[in-house]
C-alpha cells in the first residue's frame, strides 16, 4: 500500500506539531520550511487536519498551529483512513471498467490487505510516532523556504 503525498505530509506536519513546546504555536510557514515543502501544500493539509479536530489554528498576534489533545491521542490508523478517503487500491470501475469486476477475487484480497494495513496502524498514536529518537530530530528541523 502506498500513501498519497497529501497523507504523508499531513502526518509529518502532525508529528512536527506534536513536539512543539507547550504554548509555542508554530505557523504554517514554519512547518512548511521545517519539512522543506511548499507552504500551499502544508496549508491544505492543515485545513484538513483542522476540520478533523486534530489541529487548532489561531489567527493574529500570538496565533499559530497547535495539536489538540485529541490529535495527540489520535490513532494513526484512523488518521490515515480519514486522510486517504474511501478509495480502493485498484480502480475496477471508471472510463474503461475491468471485465472481471463482477467475479474478481483480486479486488476482495486487495481490500482485505488494505484494511490489514490500517489495522496495523490502529494501536499507534501520534504520541508514539514522536517518541525518541524521532522527537528530538523533529525539534531540530530548521528548514529553508520551499516556495
Amino acid at each position: 500500500m502506498r500513501l498519497t503525498k497529501f497523507t504523508d505530509l499531513a502526518l509529518r506536519s502532525v508529528m512536527r506539531l506534536a513536539v512543539a513546546e507547550d504554548g509555542d504555536a508554530l505557523t504554517t510557514r514554519e512547518v512548511a520550511e521545517a519539512m522543506a515543502v511548499p507552504y500551499t501544500h502544508v496549508a491544505k493539509a492543515v485545513a484538513r487536519l483542522q476540520h478533523m479536530g486534530v489541529v487548532e489554528a489561531r489567527r493574529g498576534r500570538g496565533g499559530g498551529l497547535a495539536l489538540t489533545d485529541a490529535g495527540r491521542r489520535s490513532s494513526v490508523g484512523r488518521l490515515v483512513r480519514e486522510l486517504e478517503g474511501e478509495g480502493e487500491v485498484v480502480a475496477c470501475e471508471g472510463d474503461s471498467p475491468c471485465p472481471l469486476r463482477g467475479a474478481c477475487r483480486l479486488r476482495r484480497a486487495l481490500r482485505d490487505a488494505q484494511e490489514a494495513f490500517y489495522v496495523t496502524l490502529d494501536p499507534l498514536t501520534v504520541a508514539d510516532l514522536v517518541a525518541s529518537p524521532t522527537g528530538p530530530v523533529l525539534i531540530g528541523l530548521v528548514g529553508r523556504p520551499a516556495d
